[in-house]
């Protein structure tokens, strides 16, 4: 069995470089300072609110990737027990998730005093609460307590589905497990490739997100030293197919990373490029960034609203403070909980997909556009 490489400095520079897109595509969607940042520099106010958020595409195929490399290195299920990896998957989503939407209800009750903006959630309920708690929020059509939260519930859908799958094949067999499940996996990307992710329906369902999601998995299998490039060669055939069918940006964005694994990973540049300790660092807390980067955008865009003056150099101020804010609460939230959470600083989600990723707001308008 080959070795598993211990870091992936190309996959910590994607889910970093994502992670900030999010973060800047909120920042030019809500609020006051998003008006602000439109007078300052309309033109990359405008890409951002346009494009940024099609970097959850990034994460889908860098998840699946990762996920693929801990469920099953060679393609076939490396563990025996799903439910319990699910139940574990579970709580290292929920425990730090349930914690920030404690303090996005906190931020967005101060928040109001000064800020009269439908960026502003409404007062939570309870049932609210919790159907964020159990991941039902998009399944209920509860309204978010927060930016993105809807892609958490989707996170563990997906987790849970390549799982079952793998499990599934396994069951079936042991001798042709690993051919058996790259066959499902396949499979069901086909199916929301060409039919579920051209129907924005089905978007508070795995099965919308699936083909971005095993585009990432599959590469993993595809890309293993001594496999033929025809597999690969194979994966981004049909990634060709499905934009001529309906080309969509966001599968052309999906199909790219992708590639850029596939090709990384052959070559021996995924463990070697780019290594750089800040970068490592920004993807190690891009999940807590995601969750608390809104509450306290909401703080500064309230603070804004109240002491803010018609000066651009005020709202340029307000919007570097916003950024180093969310990113440092992140850091505070990262090692205060996160960790905590994950039962220590030695288990931190390494081996699952980059949940850690800020993803689009599920309240701007036309989700699926954006993924």
């Amino acid at each position: 069995m080959n070795t598993l490489p211990r870091r992936m400095p190309l996959v910590d520079a994607l889910k970093a470089l994502a992670s900030q897109l999010i973060v800047l595509h909120h920042f030019s969607a809500y609020g006051p300072l998003a008006d602000a940042l439109d007078d300052l520099v309309p033109a990359l106010a405008g890409w951002l609110f346009d494009y940024g958020r099609m970097a959850v595409q990034i994460f889908l195929v860098v998840g699946g990737f990762l996920a693929a490399r801990s469920l099953a290195p060679q393609g076939q299920a490396a563990f025996a027990r799903p439910l319990a990896l699910l139940w574990q998957r579970y709580r290292r989503l929920v425990l730090p998730f349930a914690a920030a939407m404690l303090l996005a209800v906190l931020c967005a009750t101060l928040a109001r005093i000064w800020l009269d903006d439908e960026a502003v959630p409404g007062r939570a309920s309870l049932a609210q609460f919790l159907a964020h708690a159990l991941l039902l929020q998009g399944l209920t059509h509860a309204e978010a307590l927060s930016a993105g939260v809807w892609y958490v519930a989707i996170d563990f859908q997906l987790f849970a589905l390549l799982t079952l799958l793998l499990w599934a094949a396994r069951q079936a067999g042991r001798q042709h497990a690993a051919r058996l499940g790259v066959v499902l996996v396949g499979g069901l990307a086909l199916a929301s490739l060409f039919h579920f992710n051209r129907d924005a329906a089905w978007d508070d369902w795995a099965l919308y997100f699936f083909g971005s999601y095993a585009l990432g998995a599959t590469t993993w299998w595809a890309a293993q030293p001594g496999q033929r490039a025809r597999w690969m060669l194979l994966i981004w055939a049909v990634g060709l197919a499905a934009l001529a069918a309906d080309f969509r940006p966001r599968i052309a964005l999906a199909l790219a990373v992708a590639v850029l694994l596939g090709v990384a990973r052959r070559a021996g540049a995924l463990e070697r490029w780019p290594d750089l300790r800040p970068v490592a660092f920004l993807a190690r807390i891009s999940y807590a960034v995601f969750l608390v980067h809104f509450p306290v955008y909401l703080l500064v865009s309230a603070a804004f609203e109240h002491f803010g003056s018609e000066s651009s150099g005020v709202a340029a101020l307000a919007l570097a403070i916003g950024w180093c804010a969310s990113i440092a609460a992140g850091v505070a939230f990262h090692r205060g909980v996160e960790l905590r959470a994950a039962g220590g600083a030695a288990q931190r989600l390494r081996t699952t997909m980059p949940t850690s990723a800020a993803m689009p707001v599920c309240c701007v308008p036309s989700r699926s556009s954006a993924s």
